[in-house]
């Protein structure tokens, strides 16, 4: 397994440890459910420098990332921040992806963890722009401060005024005595806060100010677990649970970052798709009766016949029952449908929701 630059302190505080897309990550320290509502109701501190992050610059930047990317990226200006997903040679998903707009030619893709040498490999069959590319994955950490006390805690640290970036948008400027720190008004949580960029040799002074900032907040460092229940009360997808390589953006509900108005890597593909419509959607739901949904359980229609998989399921610690996403067959999608859980062969009753779970507050 690698480790972050900050695999020590996690382990000198006592988190749980765990592989993770090769990493050694911490997964929760005092507990999923308090570390969740640290996020919803204060300030907490993901280390994500697992994460995936490439350079694109030249000339043909734009070019390349308009060909392997489904969202519109010639709308960003320099400091914008999209979301967007790489579709492959079919109706797939290599990968979701955050684009940044850093210069006039240069733009920096944030990927995930498990699939940063997949998509490495898949941007370059696509590089026949001669653009130049450099991973500076291994190079660079990466933080999440999420929660309303984030904005707080992070303003001690720099002379920016942080509630002037609007959300998906960035800044580079000093941080904590480190310059050049990437500041972006995104998140996974959906409780608002930023993420920074850095290199390595600056993780522990980082961490160590952020927290000494935070204290006053009541700021904890917050594991992967509550990370994966903060991500679903708010619908959104984890790469190879809720979206893979044989899933298509508009199944997903994707749709809002599949842009026709350019040709992309299996545009022609997903128009069709789009024109003929889907046979299966992703949808999110609620546990009416009691039972939590978990990964790749059949659901059911009320005679038992198989509808769909869950895809992601957890016992939300906000709303106090159990939520998930899965695929079901178009006709089961529409808000309020009902559908059946299969749970050690059981059928416990749920609700097709319309997403999020609960409302996003952010920064």
């Amino acid at each position: 397994m690698k480790n972050t630059s900050l695999t020590k302190i996690h382990q000198s505080l006592g988190a749980k440890m765990a592989s993770f897309a090769s990493y050694n990550m911490p997964i929760l320290y005092e507990g999923i459910n308090s570390e969740h509502e640290t996020v919803r109701n204060s300030v907490g501190v993901f280390d994500v420098s697992h994460m995936g992050e490439f350079r694109i610059k030249g000339l043909l930047a734009l070019q390349l990332i308009q060909k392997i990317t489904t969202n519109d990226a010639s709308i960003l200006k320099i400091g914008d921040v999209q979301y967007s997903c790489m579709p492959n040679d079919g109706n797939g998903i290599v990968d979701d992806l955050l684009v940044y707009r850093i210069g006039d030619l240069e733009y920096m893709l944030v990927v995930n963890a498990s699939n940063i040498h997949k998509d490495w490999r898949w941007i370059t069959s696509k590089n026949t722009y001669n653009v130049e590319m450099k991973d500076l994955s291994e190079e660079t950490s990466l933080l999440a401060i999420q929660g309303p006390k984030a904005i707080d805690t992070l303003q001690k640290l720099t002379t920016i005024d942080l509630k002037s970036i609007p959300y998906y948008n960035f800044r580079i400027g000093e941080l904590a005595g480190i310059k050049d720190v990437i500041i972006s008004a995104t998140g996974y949580t959906g409780s608002g806060g930023f993420e920074i960029y850095f290199p390595n040799d600056a993780a522990e002074t980082i961490w160590n100010k952020i927290f000494e900032a935070g204290k006053e907040f009541g700021i904890k460092p917050i594991g992967l677990g509550a990370r994966d229940t903060l991500r679903l009360e708010m619908g959104y997808c984890l790469y190879g649970n809720d979206i893979n390589d044989t899933t298509s953006p508009l199944e997903a509900g994707l749709g809002w970052i599949t842009k026709f108005n350019k040709e992309f890597t299996s545009s022609r593909h997903l128009l069709e798709q789009k024109k003929n419509g889907i046979s299966k959607k992703l949808v999110g739901f609620e546990m009416i009766d009691r039972g939590i949904p978990r990964h790749d359980y059949e659901i059911v229609d009320i005679e038992g016949n198989l509808i769909g998989h869950v895809t992601s399921g957890t016992q939300s610690p906000t709303l106090k029952k159990g939520i998930g996403m899965g695929y079901v067959k178009s006709e089961f999608s529409k808000p309020n449908a009902e559908i059946f859980i299969k749970i050690r062969d059981n059928k416990i009753k749920a609700r097709v929701q319309k997403l999020p779970f609960i409302k996003s507050t952010l920064k």
